[in-house]
């Protein structure tokens, strides 16, 4: 992306709309992510592969359904470390691609492209050939994606979100940092995405989730991630009623999903309570 910083700086001097025509084509690109660097970094179960549509998945384990959603440019075993814990704890997990992502098959816009609407369609479609999802985690992205599924009626008893985006104005200031467009660019590219898309700050965690009726959450942290803000994870915790957030420092974004005790305290969060056990129990130690 550095090499086509000068042209955007050029844009937004002499043809601001050009660069705003090029910002939303770039917005929507899926990095390609070598097959060595997506292999899984631990041994896993055994897997049951599958296809529905343009995803491709693999089922791991028995039990309870447990669905792991892949950020933006990510894939389904970039959460791997989660899935051995999980089919140890009893649970069945669900991993997958999202549409032009990983190993799955070109998505609506074509190959290297997607939406996070498609990104949503695609675990609502997984979960209605697998099955009620019990448990989610989420990762960046896919965080938003899942919260857009709920919206559209997606069901989940428990869920985890790992370094959530939350908001993705910061994410357009992060492309300006990188690209080196201005504000006539930016006003350009909102125009587009309204018209395709409706405001891009409807697409922000809180306003999402505004109204839902919401599962429990724990979110996980990292102080200093980079990419998204950890601020935005410490303002849902007020929007989310039965979320707890627990933080690392110096993980980053992606080390955060590999780290064995974040990692098991999401597996025991989700396994606080399982279907069929009846409603939670709250203990309370009186004095005397």
């Amino acid at each position: 992306m550095q090499r086509i910083r000068p042209p955007f700086a050029l844009l937004e001097r002499v043809a601001p709309a050009l660069g705003a025509a090029l910002l939303y084509r770039t917005w929507f690109q899926v990095r390609d992510v070598p097959e060595k660097v997506r292999a899984p970094r631990a041994g896993l179960p055994e897997a049951t592969p599958f296809q529905v549509g343009a995803v491709r998945g693999r089922a791991y384990g028995e039990g309870p359904l447990v669905y792991l959603v892949h950020g933006w440019a990510g894939w389904g075993l970039q959460l791997g470390a989660y899935v051995a814990p999980l089919v140890e704890q009893g649970f069945r997990v669900i991993t997958y691609d999202a549409p032009s992502h990983g190993d799955a098959d070109p998505g609506e816009l074509g190959p290297g492209r997607s939406t996070m609407l498609e990104a949503a369609e695609a675990l609502q479609a997984v979960v209605a050939e697998h099955g009620p999802a019990h448990g989610l985690i989420a990762h960046s992205g896919g965080a938003v994606a899942t919260a857009l599924a709920l919206r559209a009626g997606l069901k989940v008893e428990r869920m985890v979100f790992v370094a959530a985006a939350t908001d993705f104005s910061e994410t357009l200031d992060q492309f300006a940092a990188l690209l080196g467009f201005g504000p006539r660019i930016r006003a350009g590219f909102l125009s587009r995405f309204k018209r395709d898309f409706g405001p891009l700050e409807d697409f922000a965690l809180p306003k999402v989730i505004a109204g839902l009726d919401l599962p429990p959450l724990l979110l996980i942290h990292d102080r200093a991630d980079p990419e998204t803000s950890y601020q935005g994870s410490v303002a849902l915790l007020d929007q989310w009623p039965g979320s707890r957030l627990e933080t690392s420092d110096g993980l980053g974004h992606r080390r955060v999903l590999r780290d064995a005790a974040l990692v098991q305290q999401a597996v025991d969060f989700l396994a606080e309570r399982a279907p069929g056990d009846g409603p939670a129990v709250v203990r309370e130690t009186m004095g005397e």
